[in-house]
């Protein structure tokens, strides 16, 4: 049967590791290579980096701490913010992450999905999604970037079809509305993402406990399940999630 994987997400400002609710009032929480590293021997999945202000400030990634990360953990890791051109995508890779993510840059630029598809694989590019409900749009959610800044009048639905149409590998889907609440996944949003595109959909925004996962990679047909608060605060550990998903019947990596 084919397992669902636990993301641990790190957003990073100013090079230490951030956490905040609906993307505002951000506290910082640690060092991301150390972080990195005890998630890695919990038995994480997978990780991903955000550098949550580069984009913002119009200004690059952090390859210092890709490199350093790239050197203590022996799995897949995802970096995103501040990436606006294949360069920065080929700089992210070459310092040693297996995917590059692209939300806002992509926005304002669709052909970069293309060009970095292109020149690594669909395999290697991700499109992060920054979806808030929106009455107004045909699916009922719209897209926001630059952190949940700024409105881009796109709809979630035909932007999540445009990128897999140009050549993104993976959707990670993050609900603005649930983001930090800690009270559980935007089920609806992640289910109609999931029917809509045939490439895997990660979910974020909302994790509070294990069975919220659950939830979300059953009734929201999610490939993977993105968490941050409930184990960076160490209510649970990565291995916790794990057994009790495994207790509800959804098939995870136990070794």
């Amino acid at each position: 049967m084919f397992q669902k994987r636990i993301v641990v997400c790190l957003d990073v400002r100013d090079g230490k590791t951030t956490k905040g609710v609906k993307f505002k009032g951000n506290v910082d929480i640690g060092d991301p290579v150390e972080m990195a590293g005890e998630y890695y021997r919990q038995g994480v999945d997978e990780l991903v980096f955000y550098d949550i202000t580069a984009s913002a400030e119009r200004r690059g990634i952090m390859i210092d701490v890709v490199r350093r990360v790239a050197e203590k953990i022996f799995i897949p890791f995802c970096v995103g913010g501040g990436i606006s051109s294949v360069d920065d995508m080929s700089a992210v890779i070459m310092a040693g992450a297996e995917k590059v993510s692209v939300n806002s840059a992509a926005v304002r630029n669709p052909s970069i999905i293309t060009g970095g598809a292109n020149r690594y694989g669909s395999q290697c590019i991700v499109l992060g999604m920054d979806a808030e409900a929106d009455s107004s749009m045909p699916s009922g959610y719209g897209i926001v970037i630059d952190g949940g800044r700024v409105k881009t009048g796109k709809d979630m639905l035909e932007w999540a079809k445009e990128a897999e149409n140009r050549g993104a590998g993976e959707i990670v889907l993050n609900s603005i509305d649930a983001d930090g609440t800690r009270d559980g996944y935007e089920l609806n949003a992640t289910r109609m993402v999931s029917e809509t595109v045939g490439i895997p959909v990660v979910a974020s925004g909302g994790a509070g406990i294990p069975r919220h996962l659950a939830e979300v990679l059953t009734e929201g047909k999610a490939d993977a399940a993105l968490v941050a608060s409930m184990v960076h605060y160490g209510d649970f550990s990565v291995m916790d999630i794990k057994k009790e998903l495994a207790a509800l019947n959804v098939p995870v990596r136990l070794d």
